[in-house]
């Protein structure tokens, strides 16, 4: 008999702030009950509620059950930038590139399928556009290495055949209010959701659909009678098959021991913008920046109902543990108060009213842990911190697997090679960290 216990459940630090900033969320079930299911998917995310959706659409006979450890968008995907990108964006390399022509031609069109996806689901979800709009997307350079960046992915995107637009250092202040940025890359087809907004968009639809269940962990699950039991604190769902759409905490249950590495980035968003704070900062309503350098500072100004905020994000740790500790939180805030200052001198009183941490889950070689695990026993996992775009498509992926046997979706992820492994504790700690720090310090003023 083949029985995996989770030897740890996710726990979260900081409440997030894009779920902070919405009204009150209707509750959805928890499981209290034993139930049965075709399907039971574990992970309320991108990719899990993505593999619902998926899986609605080619059998709505299906009976599925989903379960998500906490409520609904205050797990790692209420937690990220919104930034849902179409073109390569390796955080490994200098500025974004990826392994090659072919391949990031290919990468791109999987990642438009993501987004078309997503654009799907905006529509059945009638989502507004300050929680779902394709605005595109700058590259921000503030130094004279972050132009270089920002020329040499100009190139390679030319050579891709994908149009972007170079900004000098007036367009950019015009745009952003600040004075910092001495030139941007934009590219057009990148979708900036308030990923808050969009998880629990998706969920409350979905659960019109399936079973929807909210701090219902699962706890482990046990093979019986040819199929398996799920087991949740207070209730249990006998399935046919299982959809581990945990992301890092796959290796919670066993999977991939040694092979996924934990990191946690660090968010802060301001509190509302007053009309003289908006006044004296000038720019657009709503913007979008990444680093030129992969290891810089992450800003997004957006408007809308919650109000005209800034959200910087910045600093990176690894964390074997797969959580991060309250002063490493702090200690970030005091980074993000920092970048901030620099950024938007003129803006001194504005206070941050949110500060969040959230994991996400790389592999050394970048590969996804995609596939059968044990029989009828899938995984969508491993994102390499693209889960808006990569956790959806690993959601699309892993349901067509499972019902017609394989996709072109899952072809891509099937034919990448293993997860490496990493080295042992506490070396792989020490070195990530020593690493990260190092990055972030190169960095400078990007």
């Amino acid at each position: 008999m083949n029985r995996y216990t989770a030897k740890r459940l996710p726990r979260q630090t900081g409440a997030a702030g894009w779920n902070a900033i919405l009204p009150p969320q209707t509750a959805l079930p928890v499981l209290e009950q034993d139930q049965s299911a075709d399907v039971t998917i574990v992970g309320g995310g991108f990719a899990g509620l993505s593999a619902a959706r998926r899986l609605h659409q080619i059998d709505p006979t299906l009976k599925v059950a989903l379960l998500e450890a906490g409520r609904f968008a205050e797990s790692s995907a209420g937690r990220n930038s919104g930034f849902m990108i179409d073109l390569p964006h390796d955080l490994s390399s200098d500025n974004y590139a990826g392994q090659g022509l072919d391949a990031d031609k290919a990468a791109i069109a999987l990642n438009r399928r993501a987004i078309t996806f997503a654009h799907e689901v905006a529509a059945d979800c009638a989502l507004p556009q300050e929680m779902f709009d394709p605005s595109g997307k700058i590259n921000a350079a503030a130094t004279r290495s972050g132009d270089r960046h920002n020329r040499d992915y100009a190139e390679h995107l030319e050579r891709l055949g994908e149009p972007s637009t170079m900004l000098d250092q007036q367009q950019m202040q015009e745009l952003t209010g600040t004075p910092h940025y001495t030139s941007g890359l934009f590219t057009p087809s990148t979708v900036m959701l308030q990923p808050a907004g969009y998880i629990r968009a998706l969920s409350a639809h979905l659960a019109g659909q399936i079973n929807v269940y909210e701090n219902s962990p699962a706890t482990g699950f046990d093979r019986k009678s040819g199929g398996w039991v799920v087991a949740t604190p207070k209730g249990k769902v006998s399935t046919g098959r299982i959809i581990l759409a945990n992301n890092g905490h796959l290796e919670s249950f066993g999977f991939y021991q040694r092979r996924l590495m934990h990191i946690c980035l660090y968010a802060s968003m301001t509190e509302p913008l007053t009309e003289a704070q908006i006044k004296t900062l000038g720019g657009e309503p709503r913007w979008s920046v990444t680093p030129a350098d992969p290891m810089g500072t992450s800003v997004r100004r957006i408007s809308g109902s919650y109000g005209d905020r800034i959200l910087i994000r910045t600093c990176a740790s690894f964390h074997s543990t797969i959580e991060t500790t309250r002063m490493r939180l702090r200690n970030a805030g005091w980074v993000h108060d920092r970048k901030f200052r620099e950024r938007f001198p003129q803006l001194l009183d504005v206070r941050m009213e949110h500060r969040w941490a959230g994991m996400l889950c790389l592999s050394r070689n970048g590969s996804a842990a995609f596939g059968e695990l044990d029989q009828g026993v899938f995984s969508a996992c491993c994102q390499n911190g693209l889960g808006t775009a990569r956790g959806t498509l690993q959601g699309m992926g892993v349901a067509e697997l499972m019902l017609q046997g394989g996709s072109d979706i899952a072809s891509h992820f099937l034919a990448q090679p293993k997860p490496t492994r990493l080295p042992p504790e506490p070396f792989a700690s020490l070195g990530a960290n020593t690493y990260l720090m190092w990055k972030e310090w190169r960095s400078g003023k990007e």
